[in-house]
């Protein structure tokens, strides 16, 4: 096989017995879920009658498990790094077909551990974010900063966190119209904290092509398009700080992201969707934000679906990066953004299933509609 993986157990290398008996490995990646991996694992009665890898030191609970891919000619990239939390043993009369199934979660797991009562005071949204990460000897990510809340202050709105560590800044995250996440690059245990928004700006890291009879690592693509989201939103509310009975608002029909394609959700729609919105804020610009997150979770109204071969492709597809589709017409080729990755491993092959969104659509055909006798004008 042109790939390889490395599978690190309580941080040594996997044997190559491990590797041998290894039924399947699945890893998920999600731009804005904690990252899984799945183990499947043969077992058998030894002498003194116990089930093989049922008490291995290196799967039992809070274990660390890491692994990383090096595609063909690419470089090494850290796709999981987490910890063993569940066991699910399945035997049959004779152990002919019983199966050991390990499932884990990334490290973000260890920021669940304990719910707290803290109220933050006079800190940005992006403060408590990087506080919170470096508790956990996480590195923060340079752009966390980017498109920050106002600080909030005690003449306004402070910060009461009535959660664990993580769903506080999951919390967070969504009422900026951020991501957060731990993601790792290379090398396993050498963490950073993301709290920013998609970075739509950055250039395709690959190219998926239907028609390349050379280049080809896909075998189909599967879109499609929901309209019924909300283009615009009219936001008000009443402040503290500000003794006006009208208090301000935050009318907004643009997200704040840009767009990956030619036409947005309003204009492929060719009609406005507004919702209302109040929430505690301290001043109109924390409304605008409020406002804007509303429209960024519901501008991916675009998504692609398919499967990689690894092989094939000679790259790792990333959650959080942007590449480009060919080959499926005016409307649905172009740039998206990578929302989830489905790793499959075995011995013999490595498939990746993704779920790619875009908020955005291309322009209309050249021709005006679809091309005579070609469905879909493909």
């Amino acid at each position: 096989m042109a790939n390889t993986f490395r599978l690190i157990l309580n941080g040594t290398d996997a044997d190559d017995a491990f590797y041998t008996e290894l039924s399947s490995l699945e890893v998920e990646e999600n731009a804005d879920l904690p990252g899984a991996i799945q183990l499947s694992l043969p077992v058998d009665r030894s002498d003194d009658g116990e089930v093989t890898y049922v008490s291995d030191d290196r799967l039992q609970p809070f274990a660390s498990i890491a692994v990383v891919v090096t595609p063909d000619g690419g470089n090494a990239e850290c796709i999981f790094d987490g910890l063993v939390l569940t066991h699910k043993l399945h035997l049959e009369r004779g152990t002919t077909a019983s199966t050991l199934k390990v499932w884990g979660q990334d490290f973000t797991w260890q920021m669940n551990l304990e719910e707290k009562v803290k109220e933050w005071v006079d800190v940005t949204d992006s403060d408590v974010a990087n506080a919170i990460f470096e508790d956990y000897g996480i590195a923060a990510a340079a752009d966390n900063a980017d498109d920050d809340s106002p600080s909030h202050t005690e003449d306004g709105f402070t910060l009461m966190q009535r959660a664990s560590d993580i769903q506080f800044l999951r919390t967070l995250a969504r009422r900026n119209g951020k991501l957060c996440r731990i993601s790792c690059a290379g090398t396993p245990g050498k963490r950073t904290g993301i709290f920013s928004r998609p970075n739509l700006k950055a250039d395709s890291v690959l190219t998926l092509d239907l028609n390349d009879p050379n280049g080809w690592a896909v075998d189909s693509l599967d879109f499609e398009w929901d309209v019924t989201r909300p283009t615009s939103v009219d936001a008000r509310q009443a402040l503290f700080t500000d003794s006006d009975e009208d208090g301000v608002g935050a009318s907004t029909s643009d997200s704040g992201l840009t767009l990956l394609d030619a036409r947005s959700l309003a204009a492929f729609a060719g009609t406005s969707t507004t919702v209302l919105l109040t929430a505690p804020v301290n001043d109109a610009r924390e409304l605008t934000l409020r406002a804007q997150s509303v429209l960024r979770e519901a501008g991916w109204f675009a998504r692609c679906e398919g499967e990689a071969d690894v092989a094939r492709l000679k790259a790792i597809l990333r959650a959080g990066t942007v590449v480009a589709v060919a080959g499926a017409g005016s409307l649905n080729s172009g740039k998206y953004f990578v929302w989830s990755v489905r790793h499959t491993m075995t011995a013999d092959s490595h498939k990746m299933k993704f779920t790619l969104v875009r908020n955005a659509v291309g322009p209309p055909p050249s021709s005006g509609g679809a091309v005579p006798g070609v469905v879909g004008g493909l």
